[in-house]
């Protein structure tokens, strides 16, 4: 009867840490915009371990890639911009006709290279 007991809670032990690995997975929120004279978007992941992560933003055939950007906590965001002043902030620069069809994808990549997440979002127009 302990044996089973035993084996019983091994597997739920199990069970547990595999829910608690899969709630933890990163993740990754794009948000875009598009104007007539700009584009813009930020790539924010979550659920990181801690360590250095670089963001790469997509459109069509546009590829913009971050510098790199150490978590605070389990989190690391970037931005992205056309526009010189929030070039000036910290923006990662691109092109005022970056985003194309209104959609851009946003990817986190570790400091190994490996992609940790990615997100696409469809992009208000204004």
């Amino acid at each position: 009867m302990n044996m089973t007991k035993s084996f019983a809670t091994a597997v739920a032990l199990v069970a547990l840490s595999t829910l608690s690995v899969s709630a933890m997975a990163a993740s990754v929120r794009v948000k875009c915009e598009t104007r007539s004279d700009r584009s813009k978007a930020s790539v924010d992941g979550s659920n990181l371990a801690s360590g250095m992560y670089t963001a790469v933003l997509t459109s069509g055939a546009n590829t913009a890639t971050s510098p790199a950007a150490q978590t605070i906590g389990d989190e690391v965001e970037f931005d992205f911009d056309s526009n010189p002043r929030d070039i000036r902030k910290g923006a990662t620069p691109i092109a005022k006709t970056f985003i194309v069809n209104k959609s851009a994808t946003g990817s986190i990549i570790d400091a190994n290279g490996n992609v940790v997440a990615t997100a696409t979002a469809k992009c208000r127009a204004r």
